[in-house]
């Protein structure tokens, strides 16, 4: 591995542990067919998204030297994920699927979600959409 060599630790770390969800994902009991690739851009938003979480919780608890080393980790993730929407892109979306399903209130959150999710995944964090959703259906 050229992180090895060049003795970029948070790289390193990083690789190997995609690497290791990966396997997992393969190996994963029950499974019959290999994992798609969609399987697999699921399991590398759920490592970013570990990481944000965990940022989160260490900033709250004032260990910067944790939270720095989640940082480089997910900074390493975000090079292999797909480009993320904006706020306004996701603003765009979700008025379409505002109007396609008819939801007027906020009551209506659950009819959006799961359409605006199917179609964003992956291209949008869940918490980004269900932020903008709330202002669009208040």
């Amino acid at each position: 591995m050229a992180s090895m060599k060049a003795r970029d630790t948070a790289r390193t770390r990083t690789l190997q542990g995609i690497k290791a969800a990966m396997l997992l994902l393969k190996t994963q009991e029950g499974r019959v067919t290999d994992p798609t690739d969609d399987d697999y851009l699921k399991a590398m938003q759920k490592l970013a998204k570990q990481r944000k979480d965990s940022i989160e919780i260490f900033e709250a608890q004032n260990r910067k030297d944790l939270a720095d080393k989640e940082k480089e980790e997910l900074a390493v993730l975000e090079e292999y994920l797909p480009e993320q929407m904006g706020e306004d892109e996701i603003r765009v979306v979700l008025q379409r699927i505002i109007a396609e399903t008819g939801a007027t209130s906020a009551a209506h959150t659950g009819k959006v979600m799961p359409v605006a999710m199917k179609e964003l995944g992956g291209k949008a964090d869940g918490k980004a959409i269900s932020a903008v959703l709330k202002t669009l259906l208040q």
